[in-house]
């Protein structure tokens, strides 16, 4: 995947054709995994987020689309101090992506407010051959 980080923790990790199909595929891909982890509580905000940076990425790439999961637990010294998911969707294209303020008549433009606005951080960082676009949830009882 382009953009990847060695981290701590459990991890799933996939790679999706860009072809219209693979926003389902992906929601489908890390509900499960989310369900295997016993973190259904964050499931609807991750699969909300991951659908809309792989919608992006199905927008304005022509590449491979990476979507990776990572819980990070507190002894792993998530930045924020507690127990985390790391999302991170990659993408061979690399220009990062601008928030915007979307108007009412807007059908797009939304998603990275909503990133914004739904994660406790979240930013963009280069790879070798694209970008990545992560966020990070704080794991709520752990």
């Amino acid at each position: 995947m382009i953009g990847v980080i060695d981290t701590d923790g459990e991890c799933a990790e996939w790679a999706f054709p860009a072809e219209p199909g693979a926003v389902r595929t992906a929601r489908h891909a890390v509900r499960g995994a989310l369900r295997e982890w016993g973190l259904e509580s964050v499931g609807d905000v991750t699969v909300l987020l991951v659908s809309e940076l792989v919608t992006n990425s199905l927008r304005y790439a022509s590449g491979p689309i990476g979507v990776r999961l990572v819980r990070r637990n507190p002894a792993a010294g998530s930045a924020v101090g507690g127990a985390a998911l790391l999302v991170e969707v990659s993408d061979p294209l690399p220009d990062p992506p601008r928030e915007r303020v979307a108007h009412a008549e807007d059908e797009g433009g939304r998603g990275l407010h909503l990133v914004a606005v739904s994660s406790q951080r979240w930013g963009t960082r280069h790879g070798k051959s694209g970008k990545t676009v992560w966020f990070e949830l704080a794991l709520p009882g752990e």
